[in-house]
């Protein structure tokens, strides 16, 4: 089975709220007000973005972490060391200023689908897991390149 199932497509879609929703408020200036006035300034722009981008990395390890529980010997161990990957690079590379942080966060993204696709290959994901995963990153990343342009 390669097709993502419709409960994991939509929770990962939803997902990509905060990120998408950072975005705009760098773009639109009637939606950053409007967003720093009825959610607060933590909520908008590079701010959110920033922090659920920390979140979800660190959720992630936890997934891969989830993954390698299905392998045994080296490659349990090997899949252990590497699933903490994420939320390490979360936590180091983050503290540097809005843009040096969103930069960051696409390369920690963007070193995510590389272990996904180790996981993948090693069978421990399910198959559909790339597709889910590799739409998942481009939005993301695209979504976090705006707060490094502007």
């Amino acid at each position: 089975m390669t097709q993502i199932p419709r409960s994991a497509l939509i929770l990962g879609l939803a997902g990509l709220i905060p990120f998408l929703f950072g975005a705009a408020t760098l773009v639109f200036e009637p939606l950053r007000t409007w967003g720093v006035t009825t959610l607060g300034n933590r909520f908008v722009g590079p701010n959110v973005q920033l922090f659920y981008g920390v979140v979800i990395l660190s959720f992630m390890s936890g997934v891969l972490w989830g993954f390698a529980t299905k392998s045994t010997g080296p490659r349990a161990a090997a899949g252990y060391a590497l699933s903490v990957l994420p939320a390490l690079w979360a936590f180091f590379m983050t503290g540097g200023g809005p843009v040096s942080a969103s930069l960051n966060l696409m390369f920690g993204f963007a070193g995510l689908l590389i272990l996904d696709f180790a996981f993948w290959r090693w069978g421990l994901a399910p198959a559909w897991w790339m597709r889910l995963r590799v739409l998942l990153t481009v939005i993301v990343i695209a979504a976090l390149s705006v707060g490094t342009v502007i």
